[in-house]
């Protein structure tokens, strides 16, 4: 995974400037809490993510973001859990990768004090994805309407005659299609949202630019 760090003023330019440079970024956190940043050796605080991810939306308003972030870090207080709740809440983040902190023998936090309960990093896991649920729905449902250019990847896991792709926010849409389609880039209605997929329909770019 990419550092926040890297994300500096020339590629944050780029997402303004170039076309072809998708609405997508991940940026994993870790942690809301500068405390256990510090304690994970992290190279950034929490203000700094935080006017990255304002860099990047300025750069580019439709920007989706992802992340990871590690729940239960050895030492991790219910305050700083409810600080990497309330940037969650803050970010609005699209996607994200959590993980419950296991220990590593060999590791600096493997010796750590205050090694956190197992069912204290599974409360804390499902707390997060609750929120990253509620605003993931939410910006799908947003998109309900619009015209996404979509790359195809593949069959669709489940449904015969459905395929798969992805949206320039990363964003994954199931439609109707054929093996034809695979590689190439289609306009897809948006029709249905889920938290985690779009369903839609391809719409031929000649009957776009008629409909137009």
């Amino acid at each position: 995974s990419p550092n926040p760090v890297s994300y500096g003023k020339d590629l944050v330019k780029a997402y303004r400037d170039l076309p072809k440079l998708c609405e997508y970024a991940h940026l994993p956190v870790q942690s809301g809490s500068d405390r256990i940043l510090k304690a994970m050796n992290r190279p950034y605080s929490r203000e700094r993510f935080l006017r990255i991810v304002e860099a990047l939306k300025d750069a580019a308003p439709g920007m989706h973001l992802s992340t990871d972030v590690i729940v239960g870090f050895p030492g991790e207080t219910e305050k700083d859990f409810e600080l990497t709740k309330s940037l969650f809440e803050e970010v609005r983040f699209d996607m994200a990768f959590i993980f419950k902190y296991s220990i590593r023998t060999g590791t600096v936090a493997a010796d750590l004090p205050d090694q956190i309960p197992r069912k204290v990093k599974e409360a804390r896991n499902q707390e997060l994805l609750c929120i990253l649920e509620k605003h993931s729905l939410k910006r799908n449902e947003s998109l309900v309407g619009s015209t996404q250019e979509v790359l195809v990847e593949g069959p669709a896991r489940k449904g015969e005659g459905m395929f798969m792709g992805r949206t320039r926010g990363f964003r994954k849409v199931v439609f109707p299609g054929n093996e034809r389609m695979v590689g190439e880039l289609l306009d897809i209605t948006i029709e249905e949202p889920s938290v985690t997929v779009l369903k839609g329909t391809p719409r031929l770019r000649d009957e776009a630019v008629s409909a137009a």
